[in-house]
């Protein structure tokens, strides 16, 4: 089983990121904060805008460390890679799937069918854990809603009628979302998903989580010999990560949008760290993002048991084991791709 390593955050956009030997250096006005060794690494995601060197980023593709670059408000800019590397044989099946509209549906509708399920779980848990709290009787209808989804997605004949299933899903889903958020009620509220910008506190933690996550997917896709533009359910759009927005969907809702609520009802993030831009956009400041991935790396490293290989594995993992449950139902090894679906 892969390892979990570290995910190196830079949260200030003061500093700028340098190599020496196998060691990173942080330099805040050419005077040297940091050294960071680059062995235990598997991933840097800087927030700034004064760069890091060539020298680190050819030595980051080199290793397979995934660099990855945000705007302050946590917008995903760029992310470099090195030279592609995996199986041929593997990503050529991978592009013949995309093509067939028959086989890249029975993918589409997995990653739809396991997004539907947690989602639902999600909503379930909820008003099992806090039944003198939560409307129980609205979320069992909501639940019930999700549930009858999920006989529709599988029964999709054709990748637009997926879609429809799965927006409708979807906004149901989200309909209940502001239920959920049980403390801090007057600064964390949800009325609507949002994004490009976010237009408060709730949705600008959403848009960071599916950022973090996305770029997770995407290095667990390239480490098994995928490529993350190609995808089933996302159709290809130029400079679109489409296979890991496919991979990514059934962990939304486990694993970002649960982060993001327990970050708030166990009043974790204070409403003092958001500003409202003119443009209405809502940002963190740099210590409130700070806050936010130190719980993000913490909840990555938490143990969970597999649902489909019945092992013990760390959240951080995850992406990479469905990555790897892909590239096993493309070749062909086992007789379909298993979704991950939360317990």
């Amino acid at each position: 089983m892969r390892k979990l390593l570290n995910t190196l955050y830079i949260t200030s956009p003061h500093y700028y990121l340098s190599l020496d030997g196998e060691n990173i250096v942080l330099l805040s006005e050419d005077k040297i904060v940091n050294r960071i060794p680059l062995h235990n690494l598997e991933g840097i995601v800087t927030c700034g805008f004064k760069g890091v060197s060539p020298a680190l980023m050819g030595k980051c593709a080199a290793d397979n460390i995934s660099l990855c670059f945000l705007k302050p408000s946590g917008k995903f800019l760029a992310r470099v890679s090195g030279e592609e590397k995996g199986n041929i044989a593997l990503r050529k099946t991978q592009y013949r799937v995309s093509e067939n509209k028959e086989e890249s549906l029975e993918y589409a509708k997995s990653f739809i069918i396991g997004k539907l399920y947690n989602s639902r779980q999600v909503v379930e848990r909820a008003a099992r854990d806090y039944p003198l709290r939560l409307d129980t009787e609205k979320l069992k209808n909501v639940s019930g809603d999700i549930r009858n989804s999920i006989f529709s997605a599988k029964d999709c004949e054709s990748a637009d009628v997926l879609l429809g299933v799965e927006g409708e899903a979807a906004s149901r889903y989200f309909s209940v979302f502001d239920d959920l958020i049980l403390q801090q009620k007057n600064d964390f509220y949800f009325k609507t998903r949002n994004k490009r910008p976010p237009l408060d506190n709730v949705n600008s933690m959403l848009s960071l989580s599916y950022t973090l996550l996305a770029s997770m997917c995407a290095s667990a896709l390239e480490t098994v010999g995928l490529d993350p533009y190609v995808g089933f359910f996302h159709t290809d759009r130029p400079g679109r990560k489409s296979l890991s927005l496919d991979l990514m969907e059934e962990l939304r809702s486990v694993f970002a949008d649960r982060f993001v609520l327990s970050l708030i009802n166990k009043k974790i993030i204070s409403p003092k760290g958001f500003t409202k831009m003119q443009n209405g956009a809502i940002i963190m400041d740099e210590n409130t993002r700070r806050l936010f991935l130190s719980e993000w790396q913490k909840r990555k490293a938490e143990t969970i048991t597999h649902p489909f290989l019945k092992e013990k594995v760390e959240w951080g993992v995850v992406p990479y084991v469905q990555a790897l449950l892909l590239a096993r139902a493309l070749r062909g090894d086992i007789d379909a791709y298993p979704p991950f679906m939360w317990k």
